[in-house]
């Protein structure tokens, strides 16, 4: 009898120890720039906030002047593999140049949502988030896995 509780003890323990390594594993994965993180009227606010704020610097295609590229393999390779907490807090911070920290969270997940879709990721339903606990949760990979 003790031999066959013994038994059914490991097969429940391994059987728990799977179930929160693939939990585990799902968490960590989160989402990317290619789950369809923005939707298309949140890029079309921020496709009118570019040209207000940003066009000036960074040129009105997002292609520089006399800021960095902001599309393009150039712009990707700066950002892949961090989080979208980390260039939203990175835009909100210091952008635009000549009056950093005056965007709004909602300003600032607008202009986002542009560049992601001049960058051709997928648009989908929801807005990008604002909070950096949902944003840090969005990994930004520059090549479709």
């Amino acid at each position: 009898m003790k031999s066959k509780i013994a038994v059914f003890l490991i097969i429940g323990t391994a059987a728990l120890a799977a179930s929160y390594a693939t939990l585990r594993a799902s968490q960590d994965a989160g989402k990317t720039t290619w789950d369809s993180v923005y939707s298309t009227a949140q890029a079309q606010r921020g496709e009118t906030l570019f040209g207000d704020k940003c066009a000036k610097c960074h040129g009105s295609d997002g292609t520089g002047g006399d800021a960095p590229v902001l599309v393009g393999g150039d712009f990707a390779s700066d950002w892949d593999g961090l989080t979208m907490a980390q260039l939203f807090d990175r835009t909100r911070q210091s952008m635009p140049q000549d009056n950093p920290s005056s965007l709004s969270r909602e300003q600032t997940a607008d202009l986002l949502a542009f560049l992601l879709m001049k960058n051709s990721f997928p648009a989908g339903s929801a807005d990008l988030p604002t909070g950096a606990e949902y944003l840090a949760q969005i990994k930004y990979v520059a090549v479709k896995p």
